[in-house]
């Protein structure tokens, strides 16, 4: 029995009609990775221009005041990359050369970072909390993604806390250099360390708390009293 002509023009139609819908998605997700990259390429070249920058300040240190060197110079943009890279990893997968690229390229800002503060702290007195987090996301640390929201957390609540994270895995010759000086290994991740202290395994966001200095930490709560009334607020991290 043969088909009516009409029926192979509506066949013809759906197919067309399918085959320019799936175009027109993947055209759409190309479009949007490419913005991606490329608001990553722009971000790293701003992280360069304000490395470089910094590099100059400290070669003024003599004859410029430490009170006009901003020790915070760095944090938005390496945490704007590192939200970026997130979504890039999760979009094309963590083999993807394009994001091994960045990340290891992340990973290079993030100890150069972490050097700066460390010189602006001996020479100014003023060097900041710095967190060193290792972990794996080769489906071999359970843990690590937990760990992961508990120093986000310290991170958005606590302004002078600095987070650096470095995957375990990266193979970039100075984060080796990082694991081997506090003994991480693979079997001990995630990994934390603040100050000259390591901390091996899932760590709660109350036991790192307690880590903090004192100037750094806030009350749960702050009581005041007024005409003879006691009333309590939480207070705002």
């Amino acid at each position: 029995m043969t088909a009516h002509p009409l029926n192979w023009q509506r066949y013809l139609l759906a197919l067309v009609i399918t085959g320019s819908v799936f175009w027109l998605a993947i055209s759409i997700s190309n479009r949007i990775h490419n913005e991606r990259v490329k608001e990553i390429q722009s971000i790293e070249n701003n992280i360069s221009m304000n490395i470089l920058s910094l590099e100059t300040q400290f070669d003024l240190l003599a004859e410029v005041s430490c009170d006009e060197i901003d020790n915070t110079i760095l944090s938005k943009e390496l945490n704007s990359l590192a939200e970026r890279l997130g979504y890039m990893e999760q979009q094309r997968g963590k083999d993807d050369t394009e994001v091994e690229r960045l990340k290891e390229y992340y990973s290079l800002m993030q100890i150069k970072d972490y050097l700066l503060m460390k010189k602006i702290g001996k020479e100014c007195g003023d060097e900041p909390v710095s967190i060193l987090y290792f972990y794996s996301n080769e489906g071999d640390c359970p843990d690590c993604e937990k760990e992961g929201y508990v120093l986000t957390y310290l991170r958005e609540n606590y302004p002078g806390v600095r987070v650096y994270a470095f995957d375990y895995h990266i193979g970039l010759s100075a984060v080796s250099t990082f694991t081997s000086m506090y003994n991480v290994t693979e079997n001990l991740l995630p990994s934390v360390v603040i100050g000259k202290k390591t901390l091996y395994g899932f760590q709660e966001k109350e036991t790192l708390e307690s880590l903090l200095p004192e100037s750094l930490k806030k009350p749960s709560e702050e009581s005041t009293t007024e005409a003879g009334v006691s009333t309590k607020t939480s207070a705002k991290k």
